[in-house]
């Protein structure tokens, strides 16, 4: 068997199992193989009884005292207890409605337990329904997998192991001896079988290692790469005459300082004969649209013509009459050209465009239509990054030669991140806020305030101010969560309903979104209960409250987007975060949350609670997702790839000797497969 093999023909799949399997984006023996371990149990450490930790798992190696006892409990649910001993020390176990535990456990016979162990209300040590296996049968580290309904770890574990026995040969290597020799790494065909099944911990800790270092490393060499050539691309799209202090005298505010220093970076960019690929992170509110504006101003003014890309209609239009306001009088011409733009409007924009009389176009995707053509297009300008593919953010770009880019952003994306998140783009961060941003005061409550919630609510409306209500779901699922939908529901039939209610959520087509989100800009909708599809939207000054259901259910970044849809006008704004949650890690996000709404220090607690996943990923960037590294433990392995991968590029620039070719198809092959190439 091979690793391009389908993964039906592994034993023990077959094709029922491999659309289960491809569910989990596995349908290959190789990506099988890719498919790691989430966490292991380690049935090779025996821990005494005595020397047990509490709440940590651990494996005992004990005997059955008796054979265990069946108590029913109120509810119909049966209760089965009984005592294990090593011979120093005893334990009792609980297992809860398993009729054949009795079958299972033999008194007098000697098992392998694996749990945790935990102080029941009298103080003594029990463990609650353990794994438990014969000694001969599991001394070792077992895998435990990623499960879905169709597929648990169990049978995950099996196949992976049937896999790896069928192959035909050791899986081939594509690190050259040199580059493994100088960083300490083993073979990959041992990093492979020893990541699904290490004999011990140490054998483990190489495997993880070796891996790591291979998407860090693959990583690395491909944003090194983008970079390079973005370096030594020549543009016609040349700032000769700086024009930025005749467009801050066109503004009615004052930019900070900020906001001076992004766009002097930019321009030192626009202006090197090199096409600008520059990120503009800020926070909520920073102004980063006056720093685009600014850009566009100097492109228009050296013969150019600039466009404005956003990812909805509603945040297209603002942008369009934001940006109207700023060069009425101008010698800028602005069109707004989105899918709901009448046909014969198109025409003439398309025209205008073409003939270079029309000098900004602010849109949606409709600017990447094959039919749009700029006479010479200098600046792009892409608003909420996260929100495009890299592919549409280089599509607009392929409508002109070689022209600058500049991406903006509103996720505050912590320091430690930037070198891989951003690895092909130069940044500038927008850290202060302009003046007369309302501070939003935050507050956690329990569900028993809703009433006192929604007294608040109807005070605000009766002031004629508007509100968002935000729920984790669209509709009715687990059971302790507040689904949209349903809420939405029981407010319009009870409490509010002489009120004007809106309903927004991502299975809504594109064109109902807007509406709606159109209709609460305008301010015919008093309270908008919806999903997170607001977290990055339109401003609607006249909204002041913003009450988050479930708080829990959502990261700190998330939260701290959520929050900036309010505060934008000239009201006091507040934000309600709704939860019963106990655990630390809630109570920890929301202590932060009511104490901060610096957003880049928001970002380093959240990656410090819980680590990088809500910021790599492709959903949210177009970068290709990670499937082991972790930037937050593996930082120092950053640095040590960073350095390997340059090494490497000044031998070998574009990767062509044969040395390097397994390792060019797999950079190719990763950038493919996130949009990026």
């Amino acid at each position: 068997m091979k690793l391009r093999s389908e993964i039906q023909y592994v034993k023990g799949v077959g094709p029922a199992r491999a659309e289960a399997f491809q569910k989990l984006s596995v349908d290959t023996v190789g990506a099988l193989l890719r498919y790691y371990p989430r966490a292991y149990e380690d049935w090779s450490r025996i821990t005494p009884i005595r020397e047990m930790p509490e709440n940590e798992p651990c494996c005992i190696r004990a005997t059955v005292c008796h054979t265990p006892t069946k108590i029913r409990i109120p509810g119909g649910l049966l209760l089965f207890k009984t005592a294990v001993t090593d011979g120093a020390g005893l334990l009792n176990l609980t297992f809860y409605n398993n009729k054949y535990i009795g079958n299972q456990l033999k008194e007098g016979e000697e098992y392998l337990f694996f749990g945790k162990a935990v102080r029941n209300k009298y103080g003594a040590r029990e463990m609650a329904s353990p794994m438990f296996q014969k000694p001969q049968t599991a001394h070792r580290i077992r895998p435990i997998y990623p499960a879905s309904a169709q597929l648990s770890s169990k049978t995950i574990e099996k196949c992976v192991q049937n896999a790896l026995d069928a192959l035909e040969e050791p899986i081939r290597d594509f690190m050259p001896s040199e580059i493994r020799a100088q960083n300490g790494l083993c073979d990959l065909d041992t990093a492979i079988r020893h990541i699904h099944f290490p004999p011990d911990a140490a054998a483990l800790e190489e495997a993880r290692r070796r891996l790591i270092f291979d998407e860090l490393f693959l990583l690395q060499l491909g944003l090194l790469q983008m970079k390079g050539r973005t370096q030594t691309l020549r543009t016609d799209c040349v700032v000769h005459e700086d024009h930025t202090a005749e467009f801050t005298a066109r503004l009615p505010f004052q930019m900070t300082r900020a906001q001076s220093r992004a766009v002097h970076e930019a321009m030192r960019d626009m202006q090197s004969g090199e096409p600008m690929n520059r990120l503009l992170q800020g926070d909520v509110g920073s102004g980063k649209t006056a720093v685009a504006a600014a850009l566009c101003y100097n492109a228009v003014k050296n013969g150019m013509q600039a466009a404005v890309m956003a990812p909805t209609e509603v945040l297209a239009e603002q942008h369009y009459h934001t940006m109207q306001t700023f060069f009425a009088g101008s010698e800028v011409t602005v069109a707004l050209l989105t899918g709901s733009t009448p046909a014969a409007q198109k025409r003439a924009i398309k025209a205008g465009l073409a003939a270079g009389e029309i000098t900004l176009a602010v849109g949606t995707h409709a600017l990447l239509q094959q039919d749009v053509e700029f006479r010479k297009l200098g600046l792009v300008v892409t608003d909420e990054q996260h929100r495009f593919g890299v592919a549409q953010r280089a599509g607009l770009a392929a409508k002109g030669g070689n022209p600058h880019i500049l991406v903006m952003s509103a996720t505050p994306i912590p320091r430690t991140l930037g070198l891989i998140l951003y690895g092909d783009l130069n940044v500038s961060v927008l850290d202060e806020l302009p003046p007369g941003r309302q501070k939003i005061e935050t507050y956690c409550v329990s569900t028993g305030y809703r009433p006192r919630i929604y007294r608040f609510l109807e005070k605000h409306i009766e002031r004629g101010l508007q509100a968002y209500i935000v729920c984790p779901l669209v509709e009715e699922g687990e059971s302790d969560l507040v689904p949209a939908e349903d809420y939405y529901e029981r407010l319009q039939k009870g409490v509010f309903a002489s009120r004007r209610l809106g309903l927004l959520h991502g299975r809504m087509r594109p064109r109902e979104k807007d509406a709606v989100m159109r209709a609460f800009a305008n301010g015919e909708i008093d309270i908008l209960v919806s999903t997170v599809v607001i977290e990055v939207g339109v401003d609607v000054p006249n909204a002041a409250v913003m009450v988050i259901e479930n708080a829990e259910r959502f990261g700190l970044s998330q939260l701290h987007q959520l929050r900036g849809r309010v505060g934008r006008g000239k009201e006091k704004s507040t934000c309600i975060l709704v939860s019963d949650a106990q655990n630390e890690e809630a109570a920890a996000r929301f202590k932060i949350l009511c104490e901060t709404t610096d957003g880049f220090r928001i970002a380093d607690a959240d990656l410090q609670l819980r680590g990088p996943g809500d910021f790599f990923g492709k959903r949210q960037h177009g970068l290709p997702e990670l499937h082991i590294a972790d930037i937050l433990r593996d930082t120092r392995m950053l640095g040590v790839v960073r350095e390997a991968a340059e090494k490497l590029l000044r031998a070998d620039p574009t990767l062509e000797s044969t040395e390097h070719a397994a390792i060019k198809r797999r950079v190719d092959q990763l950038f493919a497969a996130s949009e990026i190439a």
